[in-house]
């Protein structure tokens, strides 16, 4: 019995000494805290989020990207949308909608020999073109996509 109970004390000072290592450097860790461009969320005008982001790039309209997306929202607070494309060498794609409070809605990073596949819910404050840019290579191209949110479904 009372070897049990020593090896029981042991054990859980090992265990708690372990959890109490990992978690701090966890919380702690400079690698795992994100970097919030906070003032470019702040943007609300279309050409001011695209200066900010992109400086003076042109983007060329292709129809290498695919944006699938519902023509008519009923909720505007869970618009679904799916990316995909198969241009070459893809390293950012960035989600904007052109009327929101906040233009930016989200920047990717993507790594190399990824596939270029993005899947989330957006959020839109009224009827807006939702815009896809995507960076690969040198090149910067373009998708626009016109969405109609409506209140209740009832096309108003």
């Amino acid at each position: 019995m009372l070897e049990t109970r020593r090896n029981f004390i042991l054990k859980s000072v090992k265990y708690a000494a372990f959890f109490a290592t990992a978690t701090s450097s966890l919380f702690n860790s400079i690698l795992a805290q994100a970097a919030w461009p906070a003032n470019i969320f702040k943007q609300t005008q279309l050409d001011d989020t695209l200066n900010q982001l992109f400086g003076n790039q042109k983007f060329i309209k292709t129809d290498k990207i695919q944006v699938k997306i519902p023509r008519i929202a009923e909720n505007g607070a869970v618009v679904p949308i799916i990316i995909t494309s198969n241009l070459e060498n893809i390293e950012t794609l960035t989600i904007l909608v052109e009327k929101n409070p906040a233009t930016l809605v989200a920047q990717f990073t993507l790594a190399d020999e990824t596939e270029a596949y993005v899947s989330a819910r957006i959020k839109m404050a009224k009827t807006s073109n939702v815009i896809v840019i995507v960076k690969a290579g040198e090149n910067y191209y373009r998708k626009r996509k016109m969405v109609k949110v409506t209140i209740g479904g009832c096309g108003g």
